[in-house]
């Protein structure tokens, strides 16, 4: 079973210059949040996507887990966002960011700002402009595996890119976004022989090779 989340270890990652990059192209769009009892979801209008091996993968939705599904050499991280794709085939490209307690985070302050507590119903906010590109962090080294769904049904055959620049939010905006969810996480699951991929050798620094709009 090729299972997601895992422990990603970064000795045992396999760095390469030849892991293809990839370019972000998000719209800025009003916030349109709900809360489907599992997590709380932004939903994304089309005309946002990454090119990923000269495929367009379209935005389709971003959430959060509290705490982190992704383990960072065995450490768990009080919050994770986790940002999905699909292309014309169906295929699933998901983006995770894992955050540390640090400074307030001012993308992050606008949706909590707006956390829905009734389960089902979609929020839309026109005045607050959302960009998940806002959460991504500034270097752009990443690891990259193939795993799940971390929801039922737990499919398999999901293109996870995980960045390994942890970014930062306030406790007291996890501790609102957990209040709100709980523990959304799902527990480890076992590598069963799989090969991690880091976008970066192991003993040098290689020109990072992504384009953000």
């Amino acid at each position: 079973k090729n299972q997601s989340p895992v422990n990603i270890l970064n000795k045992k990652s396999v760095g390469t210059t030849s892991l293809p990059g990839f370019d972000v192209r998000y719209r800025d769009v009003p916030l349109k949040i709900i809360n489907n009892g599992n997590s709380i979801q932004v939903n994304y209008p089309l005309g946002s996507y990454i090119e990923l091996n000269n495929k367009r993968f379209h935005l389709l939705h971003f959430n959060f887990r509290t705490p982190s599904e992704h383990q960072l050499d065995g450490f768990n991280y009080p919050m994770e966002m986790q940002v999905t794709h699909k292309d014309s085939e169906g295929n699933l490209v998901i983006i995770a960011i894992v955050f540390i307690e640090g400074k307030g985070n001012l993308a992050l302050h606008d949706i909590l700002r707006k956390l829905p507590k009734d389960v089902g119903k979609e929020h839309l906010h026109e005045k607050i402009i959302i960009n998940p590109s806002r959460f991504f962090p500034a270097e752009k080294k990443f690891y990259k595996y193939t795993g799940s769904l971390t929801t039922p049904p737990c499919s398999e055959g999901v293109y996870w890119v995980v960045f390994k620049r942890t970014m930062e939010a306030s406790a007291s905006q996890i501790a609102r976004m957990h209040s709100l969810l709980g523990d959304n996480n799902r527990p480890v699951q076992k590598i069963h022989g799989r090969t991690i991929l880091k976008s970066w050798p192991d003993r040098s620094t290689v020109e990072e090779r992504y384009e953000f709009n």
